[in-house]
């Protein structure tokens, strides 16, 4: 007499639970990689001098931090104006140029923007020479938890 019944696995919850632990990891490397840990303080270091290209793109300033999630992400009210200051002297900025910031002074920072008021979900920013203002937009939050008192720029040539 043969018997038509097949070997079941028996039921593991090891097995289950290192599956789990796998993708629970690979969900949160992905989370990370896409900046979704930074509205949980897990953010880049006030003190750290940080680096973005700007580059114009549709009559605008923007720029792209694959490390944060931005593409493209653009800088207005106010801020082109500063950028175009910043720039001046810069041959074929419009190209692309390296913009440092910081909340703490570093050798050579061209300006200091001084934190103003909250407005629209992002910060008023004002810089004294010459003497404008701008929003930064909500994408401040990508690199600092709170909005800085101070931010000191520079711009010089991408090499």
């Amino acid at each position: 007499m043969a018997s038509n019944s097949t070997v079941k696995k028996p039921f593991s919850v090891l097995r289950v639970g290192a599956i789990a632990a796998v993708l629970i990891g690979l969900a949160g490397v992905v989370a990370w990689r896409q900046g979704l840990f930074q509205p949980f303080g897990l953010y880049r270091p006030s003190n750290s001098l940080m680096i973005i290209v700007p580059y114009q793109y549709g009559g605008t300033w923007v720029f792209d931090d694959p490390a944060t999630g931005l593409k493209r992400e653009p800088f207005v009210a106010g801020v082109p104006a500063m950028m175009n200051h910043l720039v001046q002297d810069i041959p074929g900025a419009t190209n692309g140029f390296r913009m440092l910031f910081s909340t703490q002074p570093f050798p050579g920072y061209q300006q200091k923007l001084t934190w103003l008021r909250p407005e629209g979900g992002g910060n008023i920013y004002r810089m004294e020479d010459p003497p404008m203002e701008g929003w930064l937009c909500p994408a401040l939050f990508r690199y600092y938890r709170e909005a800085p008192k101070a931010l000191y720029v520079k711009a010089e040539p991408k090499t």
